[in-house]
């Protein structure tokens, strides 16, 4: 199963799975029910989580949502640490994980926009480096495991901050490895050297230790939270949450 489950995720194209994965999934959903685990976002239990990616991890992803670990832990982060279930807020959402799209349209309060240069999830066709919106447009943007992907990661922050309102506030995450400085080299474009330098073949740069403080280059505001620390052992384990994983919170500066 980890197989291939990894070897799906590195040659299947991201738009096709997002289309087909829900409906597969769906058997598996229903064969894995128990109380082990639960998802905090669809609050559905199983006897654990389905593995996920290219190394697969075991007990990563919700089969009837498709939520991840993070996923999950920003699920929660949004209910315990906003507002953002009860407060008007116009969103923008990049990339749109399908475990929210539903659940987020869903909300009265939020007026939600979902963008994407090549997602079939989208509502609007946009490139994060010139975002087609006014300044001070939104309260709330989300974009995450998109940087790593893009030419220009300081452009797209800094419209990010742009099409902010004063007081505005995000969620910017991305894979962030142990090493103290952000490997970036734009002249590797193989594929399979991408892969295996930047961890996957359509990144073009390896975040490192000082992600926060290259984004904050781009003149927008970046707060490391540690919010699954503030948690109870027991509820990272029941929701399967990654112990370790920094929410990486804008505002505008």
């Amino acid at each position: 199963m980890k197989k291939l489950i990894s070897f799906i995720i590195r040659y299947i194209p991201r738009p096709f799975l997002q289309r087909v994965s829900p409906i597969g999934l769906s058997v598996m959903a229903r064969l894995n029910r128990g109380d082990t685990v639960q998802c905090s976002v669809c609050e559905t239990g199983y006897k654990r989580f389905l593995p996920y990616g290219r190394i697969a991890r075991a007990n990563a992803l919700c089969p009837n949502c498709l939520a991840l670990e993070r996923h999950r832990l920003m699920w929660l982060f949004l209910k315990e640490k906003t507002e953002f279930f009860t407060k008007p807020l116009k969103v923008l959402h990049v990339a749109p994980e399908h475990c929210f799209i539903n659940r987020f349209e869903a909300l009265e309060n939020l007026e939600y926009i979902t963008a994407d240069i090549e997602s079939p999830l989208a509502k609007v066709k946009m490139d994060v480096h010139d975002i087609p919106f006014e300044d001070n447009t939104f309260d709330v943007v989300f974009c995450n495991h998109v940087l790593e992907h893009v030419d220009d990661d300081m452009k797209v922050c800094a419209e990010f901050n742009r099409v902010l309102k004063p007081g505005g506030w995000g969620i910017l995450q991305s894979p962030v490895y142990d090493i103290p400085k952000t490997l970036e080299d734009p002249t590797i474009t193989d594929p399979a050297e991408r892969e295996q330098i930047f961890g996957q073949r359509d990144h073009v740069r390896k975040y490192g230790l000082d992600y926060a403080e290259r984004l904050r280059r781009s003149g927008i505001g970046i707060e490391e939270n540690h919010f699954v620390k503030e948690l109870p052992q027991e509820v990272v384990e029941k929701h399967a949450l990654p112990p370790e994983e920094t929410i990486f919170v804008c505002h505008k500066a």
